[in-house]
């Protein structure tokens, strides 16, 4: 099982991946940002970064991603979410939902069978559409096996991080102009 060898790597390695920092734009971006040039990679690599640094980093990288989503969704909402359900793959992973509340400073609830999601989400749409529930009845409903919380001793490096995440799309977006103004 390919995600659980994954997952094993990037536990052995220390929050922040050792500042290594993927940007997983690797064929555009459509949120926060619509980009369709920006590309990502891998940033402040050393002679010491091993394969399992970078398997974590993958993971931090989808978690800044997702933070800096985030902050629109909660704009759009005009609330603070305390708590986040995650569904997915991924969602089945410990460490990679312990590295999204991490990142991400908020609860993660893991979703019962979350690579089933879909199928259920499609189900729950249905009913409501048909008047058999309401989404605050099918919200009772969701089942949670685990809550991650967020570690307060991974705050600052992946505050340090994320901001420097920032930092990287904004010089990459700056290079990106750049080039097409030359293409021209």
């Amino acid at each position: 099982d390919i995600l659980s060898i994954m997952c094993s790597m990037a536990g052995r390695i220390p929050a922040g991946s050792d500042k290594l920092i993927f940007t997983p734009w690797l064929y555009g971006e459509r949120t926060p940002v619509d980009n369709h040039s920006i590309r990502g990679g891998f940033y402040n690599m050393t002679l010491k970064t091993t394969r399992a640094h970078m398997v974590r980093s993958v993971m931090e990288g989808v978690a800044y991603n997702s933070r800096w989503l985030l902050k629109y969704v909660e704009i759009f909402a005009k609330r603070k979410f305390e708590s986040i359900n995650i569904i997915g793959g991924g969602a089945q992973s410990d460490v990679w939902c312990q590295i999204i509340a991490d990142v991400m400073d908020r609860k993660i609830n893991q979703v019962n069978e979350p690579r089933h999601a879909n199928a259920r989400g499609a189900a729950a749409l249905a009913i409501v559409a048909l008047g058999y529930a309401t989404f605050e009845d099918i919200a009772t409903k969701t089942k949670i096996d685990k809550v991650y919380e967020p570690n307060p001793d991974n705050r600052e490096i992946y505050d340090e991080l994320f901001k420097e995440y920032l930092n990287i799309y904004k010089k990459n977006e700056l290079n990106t102009k750049l080039n097409k103004t030359h293409q021209l």
